[in-house]
């Protein structure tokens, strides 16, 4: 299943401007340190990184703390959800099918964060509450957060195709009572994407607690996105977490610097 109908060459193509393995491996260490940091990536949880010819990505351990993962633990897995390479003796993240089948139906993502968060996560649970936007970065959700109605671990490859079906072509969901996917062209963008997508929960959940809330209209989000410079964005947030974590110890400064 290929949501956008692109053919294998053509994915591999597209795959083809994907970041090297080095750099990628850099990239999603420090992202799941950061987001880790921030409280959104806790004891459960995974980024990764599609690789250049497109039907390989790499993904932490399932028993690295999210607070310790360096570039070298990272495993490299197929879509099947396979170890190709990496530290003996290790096993991916159970839901390592949720990133297989997106990846595989989805060429224009290259970058998957699965995470946890309640507070997001509690739009999911009530009626006629959807998430929708409200912060003016969340117009990257202006197409919507569908909700996957089965909460179980996606841990095989027939459910990771449901996931897929829930998502359809937009750029995050959540799966009821249980957590949240975001996808991205980047590692970097798929991080600063999770940042906004809590934010954006969080606000809603305050708004409504002193009165009726109120989304983002459509010509609202037309005029924000008319001068929204998405990589312009990303770079800058980036270089903000990035120092910070570097200042606090979170990571070394030679992993962001080679990049």
């Amino acid at each position: 299943m290929q949501v956008h109908g692109k053919s294998d060459s053509a994915a591999a193509v597209e795959a083809a401007d994907v970041p090297s393995e080095a750099s990628s491996r850099l990239d999603v260490a420090m992202s799941t340190r950061l987001l880790n940091s921030l409280k959104i990536l806790a004891y459960s949880g995974h980024v990764s990184a599609r690789l250049p010819g497109g039907v390989t990505f790499l993904i932490q351990p399932q028993e690295k703390s999210r607070a310790e993962v360096s570039p070298d633990d990272l495993l490299v897995c197929d879509l099947d959800g396979k170890v190709v390479s990496g530290p003996s003796g290790v096993k991916p993240p159970s839901e390592v099918f949720l990133h297989c089948e997106i990846y595989r139906a989805r060429t224009d993502v290259n970058s998957i964060a699965h995470f946890h968060h309640d507070v997001t996560n509690v739009f999911t649970l009530v009626e006629d509450v959807p998430l929708l936007p409200f912060k003016n970065h969340a117009i990257r959700w202006k197409s919507g957060i569908p909700v996957h109605a089965d909460p179980a671990h996606v841990d095989d490859a027939e459910r990771g195709r449901g996931i897929v079906a829930t998502l359809g072509p937009h750029h995050a969901m959540q799966i009821r009572a249980h957590g949240q996917i975001v996808t991205a062209e980047t590692v970097r963008g798929v991080f600063i994407d999770s940042v906004h997508l809590v934010e954006n929960a969080e606000a809603a959940y305050r708004a409504a607690a002193i009165g009726q809330v109120k989304p983002l209209t459509e010509a609202e989000i037309e005029s924000f996105s008319h001068g929204f410079r998405r990589g312009h964005h990303i770079r800058k947030l980036w270089n903000y977490y990035a120092r910070g974590a570097i200042r606090d110890g979170i990571f070394p400064e030679t992993w962001n610097a080679a990049t």
